[in-house]
């Protein structure tokens, strides 16, 4: 049971907090954005040759190897891949398909995590690489009140492959510092969860960091620091947990997004490299 570590209902008259959920094998048990490529295929946005790339970004992703040449020519290529994509359409391929691509890949403890600090009276936000065409609607699905996600530039109503933001590494922990300032959370109290080393900053902006399913540096950092580490391992349709989840009181409010197929494996990329100086240093 996750509910005993979550403490009882906020006392009001404090500060505000949140919780900050990383998305992809976090949330999800799948890469968000890679998850979509069959889709964008039957849409007309790529070619077969690029979903079996996409399919064994995927992997590399999930298995977490890849040497360093291998990445880039990935990067590069979906980053020339998305350029000129429309983004309305991209919009609607991913409203279409979402309850079937991502509603059964939803881990089920971390859906409860997320209606218990909702009763508890914390905020929750996600924060991911991936972008808000893909991210805000997944925030949607599961309740959230916010999303920080990546941002590709937009010209005419299409992606140009340039990035505008990204929401990695040491941004992703600037992002909640802002949204602390802005909205009044008080980040001692706030809570925060990822499965990857590469969000060691934004577990440490937080007074509550929680590991989930860590990669390997991650665990070690983990066992250091005495952080709890958690195992989600139960994908569910939402439809079919109950009690199902609270509908967010108002509508998403992206922070910072957009489609992320480029940034996403251009992250991909930082990380694996970040996950070797770390396995270096333990």
């Amino acid at each position: 049971m996750v509910g005993p570590m979550l403490g009882v209902v906020e006392n009001h008259s404090l500060p505000r907090t949140a919780a900050f959920f990383d998305l992809d094998k976090t949330v999800i048990a799948k890469s968000s954005v890679f998850t979509f490529s069959k889709s964008f295929y039957q849409g007309g946005l790529i070619n077969r040759r690029a979903v079996l790339r996409t399919a064994y970004a995927q992997f590399v992703f999930l298995a977490g190897g890849a040497d360093h040449d291998q990445m880039e020519r990935m990067r590069a290529y979906l980053s020339a891949l998305c350029r000129g994509w429309n983004v309305q359409q991209v919009k609607e391929i991913v409203a279409e398909t979402l309850h079937d691509l991502i509603d059964p890949i939803i881990y089920d403890e971390a859906a409860s995590l997320i209606e218990e600090h909702h009763i508890a009276g914390r905020d929750v936000v996600i924060v991911s690489t991936s972008g808000a065409e893909v991210v805000e609607p997944i925030g949607e699905l599961l309740g959230a009140d916010r999303v920080v996600a990546t941002r590709l530039v937009v010209e005419d109503g299409v992606f140009t492959g340039e990035v505008e933001y990204y929401a990695y590494g040491p941004t992703k922990a600037e992002a909640i510092a802002e949204l602390a300032e802005s909205e009044g959370y008080d980040l001692s109290r706030c809570y925060a969860y990822s499965d990857s080393a590469t969000d060691l900053p934004m577990l440490e902006a937080v007074g509550h960091p929680h590991t989930v399913n860590p990669d390997r540096a991650l665990r070690r950092e983990a066992a250091a620091r005495g952080w709890p580490v958690l195992s989600f391992d139960r994908p569910v349709r939402l439809k079919q947990r109950r009690p199902s989840l609270p509908m967010p009181p108002r509508p998403v409010l992206a922070v910072a997004a957009a489609v992320g197929a480029a940034a996403a494996t251009a992250g991909l990329v930082w990380y694996t490299n970040r996950r070797r100086a770390l396995y270096a240093r333990v």
